[in-house]
Parts: structure tokens; sequence; C-alpha cells
């Protein structure tokens, strides 16, 4: 069935009327080396001219993929956690960074992730630290700074512009995985009517548009609809308010 897209129609063509612009990027998760879905990532945001800011697992990445990425600009790597290993408590969420670690032992991996990621991509990689699972304890936050980071990466529309003192919080806010189902595509009105409701929020000034809004996606396990309502999502977007997001440090 052909998604409905009128809803996210009517909402671009307001904010054309008003002449209000979308800032828009794209994370995607868990690489670690070159594969065919990375190639098919990295042909649709030529394609769709957005750039995929990669998070890469430090632990795990090849230098295939440091070599695979300096050849692709479209392609723009960052810090995803130290090894994607699930340290939380019995019966709470999956993290690595959970409350209850000590916070040297936290921080010794999260500055290790970013020298790892500094000596295979130099100064490809940017200073963003993505947590796997998006979550990682508060009490972490104030150190990120001095370890080196400039922002941090989780997902839902952030509360504030910083996560802490030097760290601009620049978060996701759709991903169209039915993790706790399918594993495949989310049902498509239900995309179309939050990525609707997200955008007519930042229109009426009750949600921060100076944050980017941002498209999650996670391309090792995406299949044919997850692909096909990515690109069309990410096409009408761009082709309506939308303009580029791009990291500068000077926004801390």
């Amino acid at each position: 069935m052909t998604p409905d897209w009128t809803a996210l129609d009517l909402e671009l063509s307001r904010w054309r009327d008003i002449g209000l612009t979308l800032p828009l990027w794209w994370r995607d998760d868990d690489a670690i080396a070159p594969t065919a879905a990375l190639d098919q990532l990295s042909a649709l945001a030529q394609t769709l001219a957005l750039p995929v800011h990669l998070a890469v697992i430090p632990s795990s990445a090849t230098p295939q993929l440091a070599s695979y990425v300096s050849a692709h600009p479209e392609l723009i790597p960052v810090v995803h956690g130290w090894s994607h290993s699930n340290l939380a408590a019995e019966g709470e969420k999956k993290c690595e960074f959970p409350a209850h670690r000590p916070v040297e032992a936290a921080l010794g991996d999260i500055e290790a992730g970013l020298a790892r990621l500094q000596d295979l991509f130099g100064a490809r990689l940017e200073p963003i630290f993505v947590p796997p699972w998006n979550r990682i304890a508060a009490d972490l936050l104030p150190w990120m700074a001095g370890a080196g980071f400039a922002a941090l990466s989780t997902f839902t529309p952030r509360t504030k512009a910083k996560a802490a003192p030097g760290l601009a919080q620049i978060n996701t806010h759709l991903d169209p995985i039915n993790w706790k189902g399918s594993r495949s595509l989310v049902a498509p009105d239900q995309l179309i009517t939050q990525v609707s409701r997200q955008l007519q929020a930042r229109r009426l000034g009750t949600a921060d548009n100076s944050e980017p809004y941002g498209i999650l996606t996670h391309h090792l396990v995406h299949d044919t609809a997850i692909w096909e309502f990515t690109a069309a999502l990410i096409a009408r977007l761009m082709q309506g308010p939308a303009q580029v997001w791009q990291f500068d440090k000077r926004m801390i």
C-alpha cells in the first residue's frame, strides 16, 4: 500500500508559506566495516544530497571502513560508545554507560573510543558521542567536553540546547524501525503522523526548531520497506523547508 503523505505535505506547505526552514540531519548507527548495506546507504545519501553521520563502534571498526569513508565524503564518522556492550543491571534497559558503572571506567572507554576513531579517521571524525541504545548516565555528561567531545546525540526532542557545559545536545527524532515487533517498518501512517506533529510543534513554537531534526537509521538491518520509506521521507523534506545541517564547534 502506498503511504498517504497528505498530512506531511500540508505541514510542509505551511512551513514554506511562512518562510520557515528546518535544519535536517541524518544519523545511522552501528557501522563496523564496509558492506553491501553501507554501499546502499552511501548511494542513497548521494542521491538525496544529505550526508549521513555514521555512528561507528570503535572497538570493532576496521581499517577497511576508514578507507571506505575516506572515499565517500557523504559519510561523516562519529563515535558510537566503545564496544556496544550491554552493561546495564538485570531488569534495566540496555545501556553501555549505566549509572551504576564507575565514572573512571566509563570515561576510560569513552576516551578510548575517541582515540581509536581519531587514529582511523583523522580529521574526518566529528567529536559527537552517540551512546549505544541512546542512553548514558547523567553523571558522565559534565566530563564529556574535557574528554574531547563537543556534542551528545541520543533520541527524542531535547529539553535543552546543552547536555552539559561545552557539550551540545543534537538528538534524533524519528526511527522508522519497529524494534519491539516485526523489526521491519513501523506503520507508515504512524510515522507520517509523528513527523507531521513534530514539525507542527516546531512551527508553532512549542518545540525547539534550532535543534537539527534528526532521522535515525540502522543500515545493517534495513529491509526494502525501511529503505523505501526513508528515501521517500527525506526526499520530501529536502524538497520542502529542509536545509542540510552541518556541525560547527562554534555552536557550543
